[in-house]
């Protein structure tokens, strides 16, 4: 008998006993697995946050992470006593994700895959990817009236931008306990972007809108202006931006600059094609590894399980839905002062989803007029999205920090 009991003590099951609700996170990452695998939602962040969510809730493990109250202190530690006496998740959380260091390295390797063409040739586009942003901002003062505090409810709003590097960022400066849910639910909802934008463009738009033929137009109204070289163009593009929002919004300099960084060793072509080659896939793997496993590590029955969370989920969706919403909006309005007519797609694609969002436009806008590809307009507005909710993080940090 005393065999048995050790052997019964040496397990987890006891543990998992006392801590029922441990099942039900259990029971969240393997949805989330079966997103990421089988549905091919997001897989690349899911599936690593996923497996953080399990490794987290594994009784006895000892993965999961602490935050850092008053009484445990852990931010008065070094990294070597946190792993030594928190275990090796705490210290690759408060190394990698506290610090903030690598949303900005995720967003070195998007910027480094990303191609800025589209939205210099259509500039006009790019003022939809701002418009978009009213999300963000419409959740943060709903949130405040929920009872959220200021910092919370702006790390709760940026899940309307539709970039997870962005919330975690912003949750990570503003909110840390919210860290968590606010990833799950920015990452979520952008895997259902495909659902979304059609939900909302059903109920905003007209069959007639949506048959706006981009090419078309540009056929009747062309450009007055043409870029004569658009290599230059865009190896200058990021050097004088990054300069701008410097000196304008430097809070969003670490998002913004890796953003830009990384789409400028790109253009440059094969004198940088090692620095690119390594920014959009050794680091941007490793980085996307690690931010996934520490943010569901994050993840626990105690902090996951509560009615703040739900909230979360509900408000980030609003955000998401507003934002498809103030892009179409501001696409409509200019088309009444317009005679050259933009789809309402195009602004439905404001959000940071890239190319997603674009993709899912340009599908909508095929089932009602075959050749109307619009894929090329809707980048434009999507890549500006981008470059939108990282400053609109910025002025938040800066007002709210």
């Amino acid at each position: 008998m005393n065999i048995l009991e050790r052997l019964f003590e040496m397990t987890a099951l006891g543990e998992l006993i006392e801590s029922p609700l441990t099942l039900v996170m259990f029971a969240l990452a393997f949805v989330l697995l079966y997103l990421g695998i089988k549905k091919r939602f997001e897989p690349l962040l899911l599936v690593p946050i996923a497996f953080g969510l399990l490794l987290a809730n594994f009784p006895g493990g000892q993965m999961n992470v602490i935050q850092a109250t008053a009484d445990n202190g852990l931010l008065k530690m070094t990294i070597l006593e946190i792993a030594k006496e928190y275990g090796i998740m705490n210290m690759l959380y408060y190394l990698l994700i506290k610090t903030g260091l690598l949303p900005p390295l995720i967003f070195l390797g998007v910027g480094a895959m990303t191609d800025f063409g589209p939205m210099l040739r259509n500039l006009r586009l790019a003022f939809f990817g701002a418009a978009a942003q009213i999300g963000i901002f419409t959740v943060l003062i709903s949130a405040v009236a929920m009872g959220f505090t200021l910092k919370q409810a702006g790390a709760l709003g940026i899940i309307g931008g539709a970039d997870g590097p962005t919330a975690i960022y912003t949750s990570i400066v503003l909110a840390p306990e919210l860290l968590g849910p606010i990833a799950i639910a920015a990452y979520s909802y952008m895997a259902l972007v495909p659902v979304i934008i059609p939900f909302v463009v059903r109920f905003t738009t007209t069959e007639s809108e949506l048959k706006i033929h981009m090419k078309k137009q540009e056929k009747l109204y062309p450009s007055k202006t043409k870029i004569k070289n658009l290599r230059t163009v865009k190896i200058i593009f990021p050097i004088a931006l990054g300069t701008i929002v410097s000196l304008l919004v430097p809070s969003s300099v670490p998002l913004v600059g890796m953003l830009l960084f990384g789409n400028l060793i790109k253009e440059i072509g094969s004198d940088t094609n090692r620095l690119f080659k390594a920014a959009s896939e050794t680091i941007m793997n490793t980085a996307t590894i690690f931010l996934g496993l520490c943010v569901g590590a994050t993840m626990t029955a105690d902090t996951f399980l509560n009615s703040q969370t739900l909230m979360i989920v509900v408000g980030g969706f609003i955000a998401f839905a507003v934002s498809i919403f103030g892009g179409i909006m501001a696409v409509k309005i200019y088309n009444i002062f317009s005679k050259k007519k933009i789809n309402p797609l195009i602004g439905a694609t404001g959000l940071s989803a890239v190319p997603m969002a674009s993709r899912v436009a340009n599908d909508i806008a095929l089932k009602y007029d075959p050749s109307n590809h619009i894929l090329q307009y809707a980048m434009s507005s999507n890549i500006s999205g981008v470059i939108g909710s990282a400053v609109a993080a910025g002025v938040l940090i800066s007002f709210l920090s």
